[in-house]
């Protein structure tokens, strides 16, 4: 009877309820990467890939600069902060010794590609609470996204990337900017894929103590493999012998034996993930069922959790198996290649056909008016908080985000000079609605709408603000409207795939005669994308608002 009312209710309190929605940040287990080796991708790129629910959206180039012997460089607090001018970085903590030249990059709330076609994605993960900084008192200064910015300046490999946020962070001490959680980064360039992860001390940790200001480990991926971090821990074992592949402080190990947290004379391995990450959440766990049985279906006996595994299986909770994190790899040798729309569509999964998929809650069923139930059109792969309350709908985590702000592939090409062959793909807001714009190595300049927005002030001339309209406008009718969005967008992004290959050897040509020709040239194309955008979603969503007024 209950349920009855419900269905009754809704369609009387839509307008009020779904009005216009516009969502506040919010940062919690919410990144997730996927990395391509170039020996596992469709087209032998390598592919570093994240979104992010980091506030600063906003996309800009930080150039390149000279300084002179003995200048120093500002370490940071706040670079993921909105509410700054573009060029405030936020609060000084301190310093560090500047290098004599730093590399052009492209910076957001956590800084992304070099133009070396270096490329870094970050996933907050979770760490053991004793390893936890109180920021008030601790002595650590280093943020991930600080070492990231710092990696892009200063390196053109991941290798010597990998090594110079390890030294920064055992040097200066690793202080966790989101909610005081450990960090994963996954590093790449054209040639190789390295993990790092990161654990903070505690706040006990002194400067002058000599002992390192966090515990890192960093492990190189083959490179047949693809991999994906779902906001935990995916280090595993450490081979000390293996220098090739294994980089790592001095104290990952020592630290946990003498907090007594693993026996070194005991009969089990030491597990990275095991000893520094507590019990894994279903948040995690899901993205990396969905990622690994996707891609290596055969590599274990995952889970089943397709909607066509038994009658509805998924909602009955007595039945579900609970998986051990260790089922999971670090990496995998795919079964079939990766390519970059298949990164797109990963980026864009709400779990369709599974038992996370929210939008098959029995609740979203309507009478038909034949004796039977059918969806209803205001079925939404992401019902806000008023909408899990009204239909007691379970809040699980999707990996597109409908407050994501942005996120990025990084397409790099050993086959193409550094300013053509890294190819920066972003989104702005939520993948599953925002149109990607690839952004060239070579790039100069980001369009203005791009590097426009406050969350505090609507505005017709800023990307994400018309992305974000258009997404909250989808809540009058999802399922109707969400065809609407693709008929635009995906032609949009189909002129890109089609077009990548003149723009490139353009581009080429231009480059061999004169590489500052070819690097306006990139420019321009990029800003002219970028404008298309912020035109046709302005466009669209204007048209929607008429078209589904009142939700007729």
């Amino acid at each position: 009877m209950f349920k009855q009312m419900k269905r009754v209710l809704i369609p009387a309190i839509t307008l009020a309820l779904l009005s216009f929605i516009s969502f506040l940040p919010v940062k919690l287990s919410a990144c997730t990467i996927i990395a391509v080796g170039k020996k596992a991708s469709s087209d032998g790129s390598v592919y570093i890939s994240h979104t992010d629910c980091g506030a600063d959206c906003r996309i800009r180039v930080i150039p390149e600069k000279i300084y002179k012997k003995g200048a120093l460089a500002n370490v940071y607090w706040g670079i993921q902060d909105i509410d700054r001018p573009l060029d405030d970085f936020g609060e000084v903590l301190g310093t560090i010794p500047q290098t004599m030249k730093t590399y052009k990059y492209f910076h957001s709330a956590y800084p992304h590609m070099n133009e070396h076609q270096l490329a870094i994605a970050e996933s907050t993960t979770s760490q053991r609470e004793e390893l936890k900084v109180d920021m008030s008192v601790c002595k650590q200064i280093m943020t991930v996204e600080q070492a990231q910015a710092f990696a892009l300046q200063r390196c053109k490999t991941s290798h010597e990337a990998v090594r110079l946020i390890g030294e920064l962070m055992s040097k200066y001490g690793f202080l966790p900017s989101c909610v005081g959680e450990s960090e994963t980064l996954v590093i790449g360039d054209t040639r190789e894929i390295w993990v790092i992860e990161i654990f903070s001390v505690g706040t006990d940790w002194d400067p002058e103590s000599g002992e390192p200001g966090a515990i890192w480990v960093a492990q190189r991926i083959p490179d047949d493999h693809a991999l994906v971090v779902a906001n935990w821990s995916i280090i595993k074992e450490v081979d000390e012998q293996d220098h090739e592949n294994f980089i790592y402080s001095s104290n990952y190990k020592s630290f946990a034996i003498e907090k007594g947290w693993y026996d070194p004379y005991g009969t089990k391995p030491f597990v990275l993930q095991e000893v520094y990450a507590p019990m894994p959440r279903e948040w995690a766990t899901s993205r990396l069922w969905l990622f690994y049985s996707t891609y290596a279906p055969n590599n274990a006996e995952w889970p089943k959790r397709s909607l066509d595994d038994g009658h509805m299986m998924g909602y009955n909770q007595y039945i579900q198996y609970v998986e051990p994190i260790s089922i999971y790899p670090t990496s995998v040798k795919v079964e079939k290649k990766i390519g970059l729309r298949d990164i797109m569509a990963f980026q864009r999964s709400t779990f369709e056909g599974t038992i996370y998929d929210k939008t098959e809650d029995y609740d979203w069923y309507v009478p038909d008016g034949k004796g039977g139930l059918k969806k209803s059109p205001l079925a939404t792969p992401f019902p806000t908080k008023d909408w899990r309350e009204l239909l007691d709908i379970n809040n699980r985590r999707n990996v597109a985000r409908p407050q994501g702000y942005y996120g990025m592939i990084a397409q790099l090409r050993d086959w193409y000079p550094d300013p053509i062959g890294g190819i920066y793909w972003v989104f702005l807001d939520n993948a599953y609605t925002s149109p990607y714009v690839p952004i060239y190595a070579g790039t100069n300049e980001i369009a203005e709408c791009y590097k426009n927005f406050d969350p505090a002030k609507y505005s017709r001339e800023s990307a994400a603000w018309a992305i974000d309209f258009v997404d909250n406008l989808l809540y009058l009718k999802w399922q109707e409207m969400i065809k609407d969005v693709r008929a635009v967008r995906d032609p949009f992004e189909e002129r890109l795939f089609d077009e990548q290959k003149r723009v490139d050897e353009k581009a080429l040509i231009l480059y061999k005669k004169d590489p500052d020709k070819a690097r306006d040239f990139l420019t321009e194309y990029v800003k002219a994308n970028m404008n298309e955008v912020l035109e046709m979603y302005n466009t669209l969503h204007d048209e929607l608002i008429v078209k589904y007024s009142n939700s007729r």
